[in-house]
């Protein structure tokens, strides 16, 4: 149910006052919603309210911009600003204070947020002392000279790291077939062609083939 008119019209002053700013009819109504006027109704006020010069207006084209009336309100003089500035600029002093305060309290929550919970570090401590004493105990075995790996998994492991080489032996072997066909006849150097091409061999990273098959030999005389 809409707000009968001298209610109305008492709406639209207090917020017209309160604005202290220029304002159209829709900007009236707009914020007035709330209070369930209609723009008619809010337009009727305005005019009212001129009218019995509560209110003043300006007529741009056709809109008219309402406004409050300044003889209403207490304009300071020259001293009254300059406190008012003084007072302004030390109340915003204490604010940037205050959030500045406020970052910090916040910083430190996040650190502490960060850290672990005594239940945590004690949960992490056992399983540090569970893995310390693992290793302890694999370190006895290798100083008393107890083998960690069993002949079986020794086995097929080597037998692994053999086929690996053979595999590396054929790859070589095959490349190496391949290049001399192309550049048997080519007229270009090889290197320069090689590099052209973005090839790199064994030797041109510092790989040298037989010390890693010589390891099979040396597995086996430690043995």
């Amino acid at each position: 149910m809409a707000p009968k008119a001298d209610n109305t019209e008492g709406i639209v002053l207090n917020f017209v006052n309160e604005q202290n700013r220029p304002l159209n009819v829709q900007n009236v109504a707009d914020a007035l919603q709330k209070f369930n006027l209609k723009k008619a109704a809010v337009q009727k006020a305005l005019d009212n309210l001129c009218d019995s010069g509560k209110i003043s207006f300006k007529e741009y084209g056709k809109q008219k911009i309402y406004l409050a009336r300044q003889d209403q309100f207490d304009i300071p003089d020259t001293e009254e600003l300059n406190r008012m500035k003084e007072e302004n600029a030390n109340l915003q002093e204490k604010l940037n204070e205050q959030k500045k305060a406020i970052s910090e309290v916040e910083a430190e929550m996040k650190s502490l947020q960060s850290n672990l919970t005594m239940e945590e570090i004690h949960a992490k401590e056992s399983k540090l002392r569970k893995e310390v004493d693992e290793m302890e105990k694999k370190l006895i075995k290798l100083r008393e000279g107890v083998t960690l790996v069993s002949p079986e998994e020794r086995k097929a492991i080597e037998g692994l790291y053999s086929e690996a080489l053979n595999q590396w032996r054929r790859r070589k072997r095959m490349f190496r077939d391949v290049w001399d066909a192309i550049t048997e006849n080519s007229p270009k150097n090889p290197k320069e062609f090689k590099e052209e091409l973005g090839v790199e061999n064994d030797e041109d990273v510092g790989v040298n083939f037989q010390s890693f098959a010589d390891l099979i030999q040396h597995g086996k005389k430690r043995r």
